[in-house]
Parts: structure tokens; sequence; C-alpha cells
């Protein structure tokens, strides 16, 4: 998994960083799912494959922030953290 950052512009326009674009073209369609404080971007050719998965990716990412909220995270070096993602 890639993790990246960007902003938002006062127009609501969000760049997606060139390393993390892959296949997206100008001009593709892209589905946009919002989860309360989660936000998903999919491209629109590929949801009918993959929507399944990004929907319990959601969950799973909900689920996490909740315990996170209640104090019952986990804490663990950068190492730990990176193989725990790969696990997803």
């Amino acid at each position: 998994m890639d993790i990246a950052i960007t902003k938002m512009s006062s127009k609501g326009q969000v760049v997606i960083p060139s390393d993390m674009r892959g296949d997206i073209h100008e001009g593709d369609s892209l589905i946009v799912i919002r989860n309360k404080d989660q936000i998903i971007m999919k491209q629109a050719n590929k949801l009918d494959r993959n929507f399944e998965e990004d929907l319990k990716f959601a969950k799973k990412t909900e689920e996490a922030w909740k315990r996170i909220k209640a104090g019952k995270g986990i804490k663990m070096d950068f190492d730990n953290f990176v193989n725990e993602m790969k696990k997803w």
C-alpha cells in the first residue's frame, strides 16, 4: 500500500500525486465515496472488480479509528507499523 499527502484547493480540487496516478489519465472518470471522515477515490472502470474490497477496507479503517478514539489503539514503532500495513 502506498500513502501520500495532498491538499485541497479553495475550489475543492485535489491533486493526486504523480507517483500515485498509475494508469489514471486526464478525463478518466473517478468515483468518490465518503464514509464519515474517510474518502475513497476509485477509477470508475475498476469499480465493479474491487468495490467489495474497498468497502471491507473502509469498514476496517472505520473500526480502527473507533478503537483509537476509545483509547484502545496499539503503539508500535515504524517498522512494525509498515509490516502490519502490508498484511492489509
